[in-house]
C-alpha cells in the first residue's frame, strides 16, 4: 500500500469495503497516515466495535438496548447458556472468522441441549462465541443506520434502510432491502449517540431490530471503518455516503440533498425470491449486479463465478461422500 500510495501526487481517500482491511490499516494507521487520508476510530474502540462481546459490554455499560446475552470463551462457559430464555442464536465474536469461511454467520437453536451440542461444535475451532436471545419477528423487522462521521464527529451523511428479506431467513445476510424513513426518528438519533459515546468516526453502521414484545429497537451488531452491500440501497435512494465521504474529506462542498426519487428496492442477485406484498406501490426493483449502463459485473457474477462455485461446492460435496464411504 506504501508503494501504491508514492505513485499519487496527493494522498488519496482510502475507502475500506472488508473486514481484515479494516484491521490491518487500523493496526498499521501510523505508517499509512502518510500516504492516504482515512477517518477511523482508535485502534481499541476498532476492536471493541468489532467484537461482539466487547460491543455487548459497552453497550450494556451505557445503557443502550441489546439482546440478553451470554458469552462462551471455553467450555466451562457453556453452564452460562442455562441463563437464556430458548430459541436463542449462537455467533461467533469475531465477524471475520465468518468472513473468511471458517465458521458459520449465526445459528439459531431451539433448546439448551441443542445451545449446548452448538456451542461445544464452535469452540472446537479458534475464537469466543456469543449466545443472544432471540428475537421473535420477521426479516423485515430488521433495520440498519448507515453513516459517516467526519472531523469533530460532524455527521457528514447517514441513512436508515430495512431489509425485506435474508438468504437464509431469519440470521443471514441482506437479500432485499428498502429505505425505512419510517424509523429515522428513532434509530439516527440513537445511532449518533452510539456514536459519540464510542468515539465511532468513519464509516460505519449499526443493524437494529424491532422487539415487538418490549415494543423497542435493540442492536443486533455494530460494522465499523467498511462500507457493506447496504451502501448500494443508500446510493439508489440519493444518499451516496462513500461519495459524501471522499468529498468531505478532500474539503469539497456536501452533496446536495437528494430529490424525490421512484421508490426502490437493492436485490442481492436474481436468485432472491422478492416477495412484493412487503414492498409499496411502483417500487423499482434493482438487482446488485446488473446495470444496462454496465453489464460486465453481471456477466461475470452470474455466468462465470456462480457457475464455478456450484462446481466447487459439488466438488466438495462429492468429495465428503467419499470419504464417508471409505470411514465406512
Amino acid at each position: 500500500m506504501i508503494e501504491l500510495g508514492k505513485r499519487f501526487s496527493q494522498p488519496p481517500v482510502l475507502i475500506l469495503t472488508e473486514e481484515d482491511a479494516v484491521h490491518a490499516v487500523s493496526e498499521n494507521r501510523e505508517a499509512l497516515a502518510r500516504w492516504f487520508r482515512f477517518r477511523l476510530p482508535v485502534d481499541a474502540t476498532v476492536k471493541m466495535l468489532c467484537s461482539k462481546a466487547s460491543f455487548h459490554d459497552f453497550a450494556l455499560k451505557h445503557h443502550f438496548p441489546v439482546p440478553r446475552s451470554v458469552i462462551l470463551e471455553k467450555l466451562s462457559d457453556i453452564e452460562y447458556l442455562s441463563e437464556l430464555r430458548y430459541p436463542c442464536v449462537l455467533k461467533p465474536d469475531d465477524k471475520r472468522n465468518v468472513l473468511r469461511g471458517e465458521r458459520e454467520r449465526a445459528v439459531r437453536v431451539d433448546s439448551l441441549g441443542a445451545a449446548r451440542a452448538q456451542a461445544i461444535a464452535m469452540l472446537a475451532t479458534p475464537g469466543g462465541v456469543v449466545a443472544q436471545e432471540w428475537i421473535e419477528g420477521p426479516d423485515s423487522n430488521i433495520y440498519f443506520t448507515l453513516f459517516y462521521r467526519g472531523s469533530g464527529g460532524s455527521v457528514v451523511s447517514i441513512f436508515t434502510g430495512r431489509k425485506v428479506l435474508s438468504s437464509p431467513p431469519g440470521v443471514g445476510n441482506t437479500a432485499v432491502c428498502v429505505a425505512a424513513p419510517e424509523a429515522r426518528e428513532v434509530l439516527e438519533p440513537l445511532t449518533l449517540s452510539f456514536a459519540e459515546q464510542a468515539g465511532f468516526e468513519g464509516m460505519g453502521s449499526i443493524e437494529y431490530k424491532w422487539d415487538g414484545n418490549h415494543r423497542q429497537f435493540v442492536m443486533v451488531e455494530p460494522t465499523v471503518g467498511r462500507t457493506d452491500w447496504q451502501e448500494e440501497i443508500a446510493t439508489l435512494c440519493g444518499v451516496n455516503i462513500p461519495l459524501a465521504a471522499y468529498r468531505h474529506e478532500l474539503g469539497l462542498p456536501p452533496v446536495p440533498d437528494p430529490s424525490n426519487r421512484v421508490p426502490v428496492a437493492w436485490r442481492a442477485t436474481l436468485a432472491e425470491r422478492v416477495p412484493l406484498h412487503l414492498l409499496g406501490e411502483r417500487t423499482k426493483i434493482v438487482d446488485g449486479y446488473f446495470r444496462w449502463s454496465d453489464p460486465f459485473p453481471a456477466l461475470q457474477f452470474y455466468c462465470l463465478l456462480s457457475p464455478l462455485q456450484r462446481l466447487r461446492r459439488a466438488w466438495k460435496a462429492t468429495t465428503a461422500l467419499k470419504l464417508l464411504q471409505v470411514k465406512v
